[in-house]
């Protein structure tokens, strides 16, 4: 039997009776003791499923990361501040957002339960000479199996007969295109194994004829099986997001706990204070340095990032996965169906006496075909109209039109015959019309080695006089080799000299440099001499043909990409075009649609990967790179050679050979339209227009949400400072100065007043420009020194000094002098409800500040934004409240306040709102 993976390929170089040999079985199949045999030893043909995480352990890990344990701890703090109603509080925010986060990861990638449903669960086999329907499951090497058009194939195998046996691998190659099988050995060296036409493999559909196959790999052995285990053994990584979030926590913690230190040790010698008391006192400060909000901010910005980005056409699968679209650096799109239609499209028709447009895309029969602008009807040029018939008599694809189940084309056989049907109803022809007109007697299927197929019709009309013709399409060269006259538009026919098999040459060649997928028509009328089946051998019917003309045709790019690959660049995003298709075509589109800018970029083969090392593969990556013809394994190793090279790197891909690639990097986006449910599920986003545009969307949504994040850190610290400097005024002063704000005034301001407005400014919109700036390094990060010096620094010190100006204010209006401080009375009372007056209202000018983002304060609406004017009432409503209902002014240590105090109040937002736009203006705008 066949072991190494080398000797599996080489199975393609066999002859079918030696394949037999190599592979232990018969033309009559196993017998049912070796059958046996080979199922102990090899086992079922099944994808393997590796172990899971148990459901409690995922659980428990969503309540244990290093920002919920800080919750758990400040929620504890709190009850220990005799502060029960607040504890259960910030406890229940850790609690949802620990469910929140299980139930996102419960219902994603199940990728193994996706792959074992493209595996038929049944399979025709020949065993003891009698053929049986059996299990898939219990296939084993050297069985052989029967198959035929609608079968989805079970194991890989070697051909060892075919009846016109073409095959649809899209779901491992990627390609739409159904291949044309042979059971021949080829003998052309350096091919990968799903380059061989004499062999299938398991997931794969037979599009039509019929076949029959030995088997050579089962369950995870095959190139499906190879997949799996590739997709299956990927560790999960953590997100950027989470990455920076855990770095977040560490430096939240290190600055509480040290606040609250300074602030313990500080009161205990400056102050005497008893230890249990200056304790409560630091842990209070702690619960003012823990961002309680950030979870729910977080989660809160990436849910409303994820409802924009799905009306834009992105679904997306796991939260923090928005975010890391914000970072991506690099883009790795598969080309057919993404960037391009996925709909080939005739564009040109050219012969030796005139070349044609043809306009309109896709598979809708709208368009003409024109020369020089005007139309051309086919009645006045009987060249034209031969080119277009024939093209389409020699064509096996049907084009089913949308309907109600099925709101777009699709198509029956091979995309590229099924645009000669579009290219006929174009020119005004009827197909029913033209079978009825020319009914085919015979098909030479098309073959990989001939590069042609040839069809036989007989004539309701004659041509060249004669009832019966033989039509070929296939390859210019192979094709113009078996002419030796052409057919010109005066009528006539002339004789191909080398002056006009040079001119069909440079036409190909210059089709094939705009990225054009090229074929030729030729025919031969038959004499009576050639008229009967036996006498309809290929020698004959393709010889001394007439040839009439190239079809050119491409498949288009989608509209709108151009545009989105522009604001790609802009943004300092990368596109690297990794594709099943052709080198040159690959190439010439990506110019076209401009991911390829200069004149220097490197087209690299699958086969070219294989033969460079991990060195070579990263040197070449930092250079313009095209890959085409790529193997599953091999997209994935492009991902992981982008990784290791720092890039944050997204993925596009629709079939099982995406998947690993997928799971593998960064970000995984599969699509929607087009997409097998292993990609879908391997994805960590889901695009339902299998639109590159999308993905630009949704990378200018991620990096909205870092933004959003920052934003709310720099709010959310702002008041850190005020709320610790009068702490610091209590403590230096050896206690002369009473405590300006109280411990359950910071938790008010903390859980009570900031916490809607800083929960608006996670679902921001994306700031204008933002697609302008390059993605943000790993190494970047959320609590930066920028952000600790404005929010601390310049926030911080103008809140602290307006909050302690109020408290010093009321005290000097209220009695005149600063002589009788006192820490009780209705007066000190109504000092410490000035504090935090002036810290609510200050946050409430900080709100508009920080989402104005890096421009003017006259550039925000004030009220687009319809959560942080909900949070600023609340604000409001709640400072009432806090001042004016008896019931709160124990528990707050407040007190009513006079008219001029709200005069105060609200000048606050106004200057801290007037001071930014000056610094803005001063040392930002530009």
């Amino acid at each position: 039997m066949v072991d190494s993976r080398q000797e599996h390929i080489k199975l393609g170089t066999y002859p079918p009776e030696q394949v037999y040999q190599v592979l232990q079985t018969s033309p009559q199949g196993l017998s049912s003791q070796e059958v046996k045999e080979r199922q102990a030893t090899y086992g079922p043909n099944q994808l393997k499923e590796s172990k899971k995480e148990p459901i409690w352990l995922t659980f428990f890990r969503h309540f244990t990361s290093l920002m919920a344990l800080l919750l758990w701890g400040g929620g504890f703090i709190a009850m220990l501040s005799h502060s029960l109603e607040l504890g259960i509080a910030i406890w229940l925010v850790n609690i949802i957002n620990g469910l929140f986060s299980f139930i996102q990861e419960y219902r994603a990638s199940q990728a193994t339960a996706a792959l074992n449903k493209l595996l038929p669960s049944y399979a025709r086999v020949l065993r003891d000479g009698k053929e049986d329907k059996i299990l898939a499951q219990d296939l084993v090497p050297g069985d052989l199996v029967f198959i035929e058009e609608g079968d989805r194939i079970s194991a890989d195998g070697r051909l060892v007969a075919v009846t016109d046996l073409q095959v649809n691998q899209s779901a491992l190659t990627g390609e739409s295109n159904p291949i044309y099988k042979s059971d021949q050995a080829d003998l052309t060296p350096d091919k990968t194994e799903l380059e061989y036409d004499n062999m299938v493999f398991a997931g794969t559909t037979v599009s039509s004829g019929s076949g029959h196959f030995i088997v050579s790999a089962i369950g995870m052995k095959t190139e499906f099986g190879q997949i799996a285990d590739l997709t299956q053994n990927l560790a999960q990584e953590k997100s950027p997001l989470q990455k920076e979030l855990d770095h977040l926590t560490k430096q939240i913690s290190v600055i509480a706990v040290s606040v609250g230190l300074f602030f313990m040790v500080a009161a205990t010698l400056f102050v005497h204070q008893p230890l249990s008391q200056a304790f409560i006192f630091a842990l209070g400060m702690i619960v003012a340095f823990i961002p309680e909000g950030l979870l729910p901010t977080v989660t809160l910005s990436l849910a409303m990032a994820v409802q924009r980005m799905a009306k834009d056409h992105a679904l997306v699968k796991k939260l923090s996965s928005v975010e890391t679209l914000g970072a991506t650096s690099v883009i790795c799109s598969d080309k057919t169906g993404t960037l391009t239609q996925n709909a080939m499209t005739v564009n040109h028709l050219w012969t030796l006496s005139d070349s044609y447009e043809v306009t309109g895309l896709g598979y809708a029969s709208e368009g003409q075909i024109e020369q020089e602008g005007r139309p051309v009807s086919l009645e006045e040029n009987e060249l034209l109209n031969r080119l277009v018939r024939f093209s389409h008599l020699a064509s096996n694809a049907q084009v089913v039109a949308p309907s109600a189940d099925n709101p777009n084309f699709t198509i029956l056989g091979d995309p590229t015959e099924a645009c000669l049907n579009v290219l006929a109803e174009k020119a005004g022809i009827n197909l029913n019309d033209n079978h009825t007109w020319a009914p085919r007697l015979k098909e030479i299927p098309f073959d990989s080695d001939r590069k042609r197929m040839t069809t036989v019709h007989k004539l309701e009309v004659g041509v060249d006089g004669s009832q019966h013709i033989s039509i070929t399409k296939g390859a210019p060269k192979e094709v113009m080799e078996l002419c030796s006259d052409y057919y010109d538009n005066q009528g006539m026919i002339k004789s191909l000299t080398a002056t006009e098999r040079q001119a069909i040459i440079a036409a190909n060649d210059q089709f094939a440099r705009d990225g054009l997928r090229v074929l030729a028509v030729a025919y031969r009328p038959l004499d009576s001499e050639h008229i009967g089946e036996d006498k309809w051998d290929m020698q004959t019917l393709e010889d001394n043909m007439v040839f009439l003309g190239l079809v050119a045709m491409s498949d288009p790019p989608r509209q709108g990409v151009r545009e989105a690959i522009e604001k790609c660049h802009r943004a300092s995003i990368r596109i690297i075009m990794v594709t099943g298709d052709y080198g040159l075509t690959a190439l010439s589109i990506a110019k076209k649609i401009g991911i390829v800018q200069g004149d220097d970029a490197r087209v690299v083969s699958g086969l070219e990967l294989a033969g460079m090392d991990d060195n070579q593969l990263k040197e070449a990556l930092k250079g313009e790179i095209v890959f085409a013809r790529v193997a599953p394994e091999q997209k994935y190793r492009v991902v992981n050679a982008l990784q290791e090279l720092g890039e944050v790197v997204a993925v596009t891909g629709d079939g099982v050979n995406d998947a690993p690639a997928l799971k593998k990097a960064d970000i995984g986006v599969a699509m929607g339209i087009s997409g097998t449910d292993v990609a879908k599920e391997s994805a960590d986003m889901i695009l339902t227009d299998d639109h590159f545009a999308s993905i630009v969307h949704a990378v200018e949504e991620g990096r909205a949400v870092y933004r959003n994040i920052q934003k709310f850190l720099t709010y959310i610290f702002n008041s850190n400072t005020p709320e610790a400097v009068p702490s610091a005024f209590f403590l230096f002063s050896l206690g002369r100065i009473p405590l300006p704000l109280t411990v359950m005034q910071i938790l008010a301001i903390d859980l009570g007043t900031d916490m809607v407005p800083a929960l608006g400014l996670g679902v921001e919109p994306p700031e204008e420009g933002v697609m302008d700036r390059p993605p943000r390094r790993l190494s970047d990060r959320l609590l930066n020194r920028q952000l600790l010096i404005k929010a601390f620094v310049w926030y911080g010190l103008i809140e602290a000094a307006l909050a302690m100006g109020a408290f010093f204010l009321n005290y000097w209006v209220n009695q005149g002098n600063l002589n009788h401080l006192a820490s009780s009375g209705p007066l000190y009372r109504e000092a410490t409800t000035m504090t935090l007056g002036a810290i609510i209202f200050t946050q409430i000018g900080m709100a508009m500040n920080s989402r104005k983002g890096r421009g003017s304060i006259f550039q925000v609406k004030p009220f687009a934004n319809r959560i942080i004017s909900l949070g600023i009432v609340l604000e409001i409503v709640l400072f009432i409240i806090l001042s004016y209902v008896p019931f709160f002014h124990t528990l707050f240590n407040t007190a009513p306040i006079g008219l001029d105090d709200w005069l105060y109040l609200l000048a606050c937002p106004f200057v801290i709102m007037a001071l930014e736009e000056i610094r803005y203006r001063l040392f930002d705008k530009k």
